[in-house]
């Protein structure tokens, strides 16, 4: 059974699975091709930027006891703007536009916390996940610091509304990218764009010694080959980043689902310490941003120079 079966088979009235943000207005993610459809891609790499959305829907803010700029920590800022220039040097871009703490992209769609509802979740829900028992589940319930985000229960029709809005649309695209890239190249490199907070990068060392800049996430070695997680290590490492692995971050939703290197489809997530590029006090961009920016079109062209044909 897939993931969305669960959507086909649960009755709801129409009402229920109404989106309560009009998609057309307010598209939930962007998609920025390296190649007009229906020409073929002119490399195998799909970059993602799940957590780099910063729009937050009415219908949250009216549920919700905390105001966006209390939740916006949750957001992986500027991340998007880091990968902004991949299309150019052959990379597609998918990015999220609504916010992580709506629904987050990098989780399974039915990964929801039942004390957040008022109603029963329905068998398939995955509610006992260590993410869910940290708040963090697709539909987080707290925020920084661990402040509650709703001053109300939801319903499950709120959830089905997100996830159909936002989640199924975002992942059927990434499939989609994804399987454009197989076709054209053989196979097809996923990088997962995110961002981690300062104090998570300080309590992780790198390889070199000292706190890490950067976590590649490979799943310990499952979701991609050997081979581009090294060759993503030494591109950063000669840029002078410290670079750890799969501590704290592994992988999350994304590159656990994707990450099938026997199937021709290696995923590898990519966490930068926001130090390195802003303030996030203030959530300003210091001047590392365009240092950063610019060394991730150096990886870029790395990767886009690899020889897909000799990952295993």
């Amino acid at each position: 059974m897939s993931a969305w079966d669960p959507i086909a088979t649960r009755k709801q009235p129409a009402a229920a699975v109404a989106s309560p943000v009009d998609p057309l207005a307010c598209p939930a993610h962007d998609l920025l091709r390296a190649a007009p459809e229906p020409t073929p891609p002119p490399t195998a790499l799909v970059f993602a930027s799940p957590h780099s959305g910063s729009i937050y829907p009415a219908d949250m803010m009216a549920a919700a006891r905390l105001d966006a700029e209390a939740i916006r920590g949750s957001e992986d800022a500027f991340v998007d703007q880091i990968i902004g220039g991949a299309p150019a040097l052959g990379a597609a871009v998918i990015r999220a536009r609504l916010a992580r703490a709506y629904i987050d992209l990098n989780r399974e769609p039915w990964e929801l916390d039942p004390a957040m509802f008022e109603d029963e979740l329905p068998e398939y829900a995955r509610s006992r996940s260590a993410r869910v028992a940290a708040g963090l589940g697709a539909i987080a319930r707290v925020a920084a610091e661990g402040r509650p985000i709703y001053a109300r229960k939801l319903t499950f029709a709120e959830a089905q509304a997100r996830v159909e809005l936002a989640h199924r649309p975002y992942h059927d695209a990434l499939d989609r990218l994804l399987a454009s890239a197989r076709a054209a190249h053989g196979c097809a490199i996923l990088v997962d764009w995110h961002s981690m907070p300062a104090a998570a990068a300080r309590g992780q060392r790198a390889r070199g010694g000292g706190p890490c800049d950067i976590v590649l996430g490979d799943r310990f070695g499952a979701a991609c080959s050997p081979k581009l997680t090294a060759l993503v290590e030494r591109e950063l490492e000669s840029l002078g980043y410290r670079v750890a692995r799969n501590a704290p971050y592994a992988g999350g939703y994304t590159t656990e689902h994707y990450g099938r290197p026997a199937t021709r489809t290696h995923a590898l997530q990519i966490e930068i310490n926001r130090a390195l590029y802003m303030d996030e006090a203030t959530r300003e961009p210091t001047e590392g941003l365009a240092r950063l920016t610019a060394d991730a079109e150096r990886l870029t062209r790395a990767l886009a120079d690899l020889d897909v044909s000799s990952l295993r």
